[in-house]
């Protein structure tokens, strides 16, 4: 179990890496004067909105996918799908390149939609995780899933922003990063063909449906066992969505940060997702039951989010940006185990499926609101994060008995 586990840690390192990479391109690609993406005259407004709508695409066909990869993992094993899944992530990463050098808007909407679809891949492998993992370790698994993600994300953004900046070295651009996010997606898949042995025991013969992701909602929201559960986890993704993908904006248009600064932000929020994925969430007191961890956690992140408007200094950021990762941080292993514990054993691979169905709507959602209302106020998607974090925790709370 311990070489199959070091071999998917592994395996996901390297996709949470190239996905890391990427993080500090896309608002300065579509938002900065000095990119070619655009002719000069463009409207701000109107790039701010295809920025939302760009950002929208991969979680939205992400949401139509996740649950057919992960119907398909339970029904032809892991392995198989997986690869398929860091497969057509790398083929997004091509057509990213080619559109970038291109000046083709086109190619980039491709390439996020075929990246989108086939990015079912972390409910894949979470569902190997809970394969060959017992009620005791499932939590500290999780735990670690959520580091490993924490690490990357360190060294995928600060790695992202430096390859795309030319003031680092003379021929780095904006598809540096891509090219080298689409080597390691090569890697990856060398590593799953080669090393990754498959984790499900007993395959289960389902209907495979594009309809799927609807049913995963309606199951959700309307099943009693499942429903409090999910709709905290659509608000949670929603509002850190709100967050994560329009926050890079409000940096660039309030303090002009270039990709590199972003890449060094983001980094310094992954440290501290190491911090209490890898650390904090080993030496909580085993008594703490996830249901306290996720209704306390959202309603700090609330606060914290909300209180990143605030600062007319970016140094100010810096101080509340631990608050909110360290927020963030414990809510995705308790979810997740919460969700796991809910759902049956021959199941995992289904719920998980439902999970990322619930989680790409959220975030899919927000990017394209986001680019409506950031047109109205710089300072609205972050606002928005915070107050569905408190809807969140109201929510959870009613419906769990802690």
């Amino acid at each position: 179990m311990k070489r199959n586990l070091g071999i998917l840690y592994l395996t996901v390192a390297i996709d949470f890496l190239g996905v890391g990479l990427v993080i500090p391109i896309f608002a300065p690609l579509f938002l900065s004067e000095t990119t070619n993406l655009f002719s000069q005259n463009t409207d701000y407004n109107l790039r701010s909105f295809l920025l939302g709508v760009t950002l929208f695409l991969f979680p939205f066909f992400q949401f139509f996918g996740a649950p057919i990869l992960g119907t398909l993992s339970d029904k032809y094993g892991r392995k198989n799908i997986l690869f398929l899944s860091v497969l057509g992530t790398f083929l997004g990463y091509i057509l990213m390149v080619l559109g970038i050098i291109y000046q083709n808007l086109y190619l980039i909407v491709i390439s996020r939609i075929i990246d989108g679809f086939t990015g079912g891949n972390i409910s894949v492998a979470t569902s190997a995780i809970s394969d060959i993992s017992d009620k005791e370790s499932r939590v500290k698994n999780f735990g670690m899933l959520g580091a490993i993600f924490g690490f990357c994300f360190i060294l995928g953004p600060f790695i992202g922003g430096k390859l795309s900046d030319p003031s680092v070295v003379s021929f780095f651009s904006y598809e540096t990063p891509f090219i080298v996010a689409g080597v390691l997606s090569l890697i990856n898949l060398f590593l799953i063909s080669s090393f990754f042995k498959d984790t499900l025991a007993n395959r289960i013969e389902k209907t495979v449906s594009f309809k799927t992701g609807i049913r995963n909602l309606i199951k959700a929201f309307t099943e009693e066992k499942y429903k409090t559960i999910f709709i905290t986890v659509f608000l949670i993704s929603c509002g850190f969505s709100f967050f994560t993908q329009f926050f890079q904006a409000y940096l660039v248009s309030k303090f002009s940060f270039s990709q590199s600064e972003i890449g060094e932000l983001f980094a310094y929020i992954g440290i501290w997702i190491v911090f209490t994925q890898g650390f904090l969430v080993r030496v909580l007191p085993k008594n703490l039951k996830p249901s306290k961890i996720v209704f306390w956690g959202t309603l700090t992140l609330g606060i914290f989010l909300i209180s990143l408007i605030i600062p007319e200094k970016a140094s100010y950021i810096y101080f509340i940006i631990p608050f909110v990762a360290i927020s963030n941080g414990l809510l995705s292993p308790n979810s997740q185990a919460i969700i796991s514990e809910l759902a049956d054993e021959n199941a995992q691979g289904e719920i998980f499926g439902i999970n990322q169905s619930v989680q790409s709507l959220g975030v899919a959602l927000a990017p394209l609101i986001s680019g409506i209302i950031y047109s109205l106020d710089i300072r609205l998607p972050i606002l928005l994060a915070g107050v569905l974090m408190f809807l969140a925790s109201l929510i959870f709370k009613k419906g769990f008995k802690f």
